[in-house]
């Protein structure tokens, strides 16, 4: 009888960066269930991605740890727990994580293994006192209920290593996807970026539109770009509660027509394999993911310092590191490699392979299977 094994996050993680692991291990032969909370209304397109390899179930759940739908959440999730006879469970995320440990507490004492990956802990250096005084003691008595936790950087790692009592283990990341993200020519793309009407440098910048984000200094850094190269274009791909201050932001410098909002994008590898920089001015990352398929795009990152972007970047390698609000330095870093005769591809061709989909599929089934998958 195949082993049984239960994934929980929130429909956003799911779609993002699981579904790919939940269809590995379905092809590999395992029985695999999904429990989604549908934080950003993608539940819909993951039932439709997973209906021939896993089941999946609604769980009524929110990022905050002081909604009261959590409670109806946990029973929801403890529901599913007792009637699956799980022999794996794999959470994710800092509320889910919390509610599915709690709700395995009976099923681990049979013999089920729980499994929680840390994608950043919301404590860090630098992270506000709340964070550490909420989600840190949180973290340290959950690792009581935790057969193996999983970090995907190396400053979580060396942190869960020293204060937390369970065994911690270190991935690269969540595994880009390689047959997507990877270079193209540079006659290619001159041929696409004649059919998208660009014709200047392309600077893009992937993510959420939010606070934490902060792509007003990817704006305010472009305002200084364009006075160099007046035919440049910034791609902003993402959607998000900021989007009609960042328009508004865009054309009160000016920018109105050369700052290009794509909005939510399937097609993400075609702005990355046409684009000469990707810039990232995120306050906090665990490791982020569009990073990963820009170095595997070929492409130089010009990246805030955090714990995510500073485990990816080696400064004037692959790309270069500036503090998050300093506009001036990212437009100067981007100036000088559009003008730069150095080749920042193989480098980030190189710092990326470790982080690929082939290379994190290989490092996760030794931790979630103890053995090693084709």
């Amino acid at each position: 009888m195949a082993e049984r094994i239960l994934i929980t996050c929130t429909d956003s993680m799911m779609k993002q960066f699981l579904e790919q692991h939940a269809v590995y291990l379905a092809e590999n032969g395992y029985a695999v269930d999904a429990g989604c909370s549908p934080v950003l209304g993608r539940f819909a397109e993951i039932s439709e991605d997973l209906k021939a390899y896993a089941g999946l179930y609604k769980l009524d759940m929110k990022r905050t740890p002081f909604s009261l739908t959590n409670f109806r959440g946990y029973r929801q999730v403890k529901r599913i727990i007792r009637q699956g006879n799980y022999d794996i469970i794999w959470t994710n995320e800092p509320v889910m994580g919390l509610l599915t440990r709690l709700a395995a507490r009976k099923a681990r004492k049979k013999g089920t293994r729980v499994i929680y990956m840390a994608h950043g802990f919301h404590f860090y250096r630098g992270a506000p006192k709340k964070n550490w005084l909420l989600y840190y003691p949180i973290e340290k008595w959950m690792a009581h209920r935790t057969d193996r936790l999983v970090t995907v950087n190396e400053e979580d790692d060396r942190f869960a290593r020293k204060h937390f009592s369970c065994p911690v283990y270190h991935i690269h990341g969540i595994g880009a996807n390689s047959e997507k993200f990877h270079p193209i020519s540079a006659e290619e793309q001159r041929r696409r970026r004649e059919q998208m009407g660009l014709s200047g440098p392309v600077i893009l910048n992937v993510g959420e539109l939010n606070a934490n984000k902060n792509q007003k200094t990817a704006i305010l850094a472009f305002k200084e770009v364009v006075k160099q190269h007046p035919d440049a274009k910034l791609l902003i791909a993402g959607k998000g509660d900021e989007k009609d201050a960042l328009e508004a932001l865009a054309e009160k410098e000016g920018l109105k027509g050369k700052v290009v909002f794509l909005g939510y994008t399937l097609e993400l590898e075609k702005y990355m394999q046409i684009s000469d920089v990707e810039i990232a001015c995120s306050y906090r990352e665990g490791l982020p993911l569009n990073v990963i398929e820009a170095m595997l795009c070929a492409k130089p990152v010009v990246a805030s310092h955090n714990r995510g972007h500073d485990e990816l970047i080696k400064d004037g390698e692959n790309g270069f590191l500036v503090d998050a609000d300093d506009a001036a330095a990212y437009a100067a870093k981007i100036c000088g490699i559009l003008a730069s005769k150095h080749d920042f591809s193989k480098a980030a061709l190189r710092r990326a392979e470790a982080y690929t989909d082939r290379c994190v599929r290989k490092e996760l089934a030794e931790i979630l299977l103890d053995k090693e998958l084709e």
